[in-house]
């Protein structure tokens, strides 16, 4: 089950894991299964690559990294066919790569001579990356119906669906703010009346989708592989130039 009507889907850069996710999902439908198992299993995933690069075993760190891509879309397809959305799950997994990118950014800091300073730059700029993608996708599916358990503004805890509690889902909510409130606030204050354009045509949402986060780890499983893992962190310092790039065209080229 797709996030968009087939009439706005576009060549999303970070979801090439969407067909073996969507394989994933399918043989666990009719288990007992569920999407948090899954987002758990992409957390270990993400652990056991982590492992890997400390060892200096960079292709399998790789191979791992991508297998996180994987399980990351698979838990969301499982959650639409079991039709069991759920805001404790979606937290969980926002929860969840936060805490694995920080864990990444320090692993590549770790094996090579990065400033520790210069790491911590590297991950605010690729949480805000994330937060540039989310921020149009997320209005994108707002605006044609598409999927919603995303929501634009997260500025409270939203009412708990079936099958959850809400007091799990206030508490999950809580953290998830904490995480990431000062991204969606500088998102929103770089581009306030985003919300208010017609639906974004797919060459930007293509453009966009340079900063999911799927292809990020994409970019540093390709850089593992070719072992430039000492330019991994200077390279996503200057990947965030394209914030600004991407705001400017939708504000131009897309009025509301």
């Amino acid at each position: 089950m797709a996030k968009l009507p087939i009439k706005y889907q576009f060549l999303d850069l970070s979801d090439y894991g969407r067909s073996g996710g969507n394989w994933i999902a399918s043989k666990l439908q009719y288990t007992s299964f569920t999407p948090i198992h899954v987002t758990t299993t992409f957390i270990v995933a993400g652990l056991i690559a982590i492992g890997f690069m400390l060892s200096g075993l960079y292709i399998l760190a790789a191979i791992f990294i991508i297998l996180k891509s994987v399980l990351d879309a698979a838990d969301g397809e499982l959650s639409r066919l079991k039709n069991t959305p759920s805001y404790t799950g979606r937290y969980y997994d926002s929860i969840a790569d936060f805490l694995l990118n920080f864990c990444f950014l320090l692993a590549f800091w770790y094996i090579s001579n990065a400033s520790i300073i210069y790491m911590l730059i590297a991950f605010f700029g690729i949480q805000l990356q994330g937060t540039v993608y989310n921020y149009y996708y997320v209005i994108l599916r707002n605006s044609v119906d598409g999927d919603s358990t995303s929501r634009i503004f997260e500025d409270s805890a939203p009412k708990a669906l079936k099958g959850e509690t809400q007091q799990t889902v206030n508490i999950f909510y809580k953290i998830y703010d904490i995480l990431y409130i000062s991204f969606d606030k500088i998102m929103y204050y770089m581009d306030k009346n985003a919300s208010d354009s017609p639906p974004f045509p797919k060459w930007f949402m293509t453009l966009v989708s340079m900063y999911g986060l799927g292809f990020q780890l994409l970019i540093m499983a390709g850089m593992l592989v070719f072992e430039l893992q000492e330019y991994v962190i200077p390279f996503f310092i200057y990947y965030s130039v394209f914030i600004i790039v991407f705001v400017l065209i939708r504000k131009v080229f897309l009025k509301p």
